[in-house]
C-alpha cells in the first residue's frame, strides 16, 4: 500500500472505528452460512464511505482463510466504467460465532470495524451489511442487477433499521464478456 493510501485507510478506520450506538444494536440474521457466503457479490447500492463514492461495477468477494478469518477483496472502478481498477483487502473477523453474522473488519491493524449483516434471503443471493451506528450500509447481490421489486424491499428494510435512506447511491453495475473476471484477477498494485 503506498503512503496515500495508507493515510486514506488510517482516516477512513478512524471515522468507522468508533460506534454510536443511538438507536441500540442493529440486530443481524440469525445465522450464516459461511461457505454459502463466500464468494462473489455485486454491490448495487451502499451509503458509501469516501473512498467509494464513484465507484463502478463494485465487486466484494469473500473467502474462508485456513485460520477463520474472511479474506476479503473489494475491487471498483474509480469513477468510470473505464476508471482505474481500485482493490481494498480487508480482513473479516467472526465476532459472533453463534450467528456467524457480526464481523470485525480490519483494514489497517489493530482497528476491526464494525461490519453486520443484517438481511440475507434464503437462496443467499441478496444480502444488507450494516453498522451499528447506521453510518454506513451495503446492499449487495450474487447478480450486477436486482430488481424493482427487491431494491424496494431492501429499502423498506434499511430505513425502518434507522438509516436515512435519501443517502443511499446505486452503484452502476455494466459488464461485458470476461471483463469480470479480469478485473477481479490483475494484481493488486492498486488500493490496498
Amino acid at each position: 500500500m503506498n503512503r496515500k493510501h495508507h493515510w486514506l485507510a488510517i482516516s477512513l478506520l478512524a471515522l468507522v472505528g468508533c460506534s454510536s450506538t443511538q438507536h441500540g444494536q442493529l440486530a443481524t440474521v440469525p445465522h450464516v452460512d459461511l461457505d454459502r457466503f463466500m464468494g462473489d457479490w455485486y454491490v448495487i447500492a451502499s451509503i458509501p464511505t469516501f473512498l467509494e463514492k464513484n465507484a463502478h461495477n463494485a465487486v466484494e468477494t469473500y473467502r474462508q482463510a485456513a485460520d477463520g478469518t474472511i479474506a476479503t477483496t473489494f475491487t471498483f472502478r474509480d469513477g468510470s466504467f473505464e476508471g482505474e481498477i481500485k482493490r481494498y483487502t480487508p480482513t473479516g473477523y467472526i465476532r459472533d460465532t453463534n450467528s456467524n453474522a457480526v464481523w470485525g473488519m480490519q483494514f489497517v491493524w489493530p482497528i476491526k470495524a464494525d461490519y453486520r449483516i443484517v438481511y440475507l434471503d434464503a437462496n443467499y443471493t441478496l444480502t444488507v451489511i450494516g453498522r451499528n451506528k447506521r453510518d454506513y450500509v451495503w446492499v449487495m447481490a450474487r447478480t450486477p442487477q436486482i430488481s424493482d421489486s427487491d431494491y424496494a424491499n431492501v429499502l423498506r428494510l434499511i430505513e425502518g433499521l434507522g438509516y436515512d435512506v435519501s443517502q443511499l447511491q446505486k452503484v452502476p453495475q455494466r459488464w461485458e464478456g470476461a471483463e469480470h473476471d479480469t478485473a477481479l484477477q490483475q494484481p493488486g498494485e492498486h488500493g490496498a
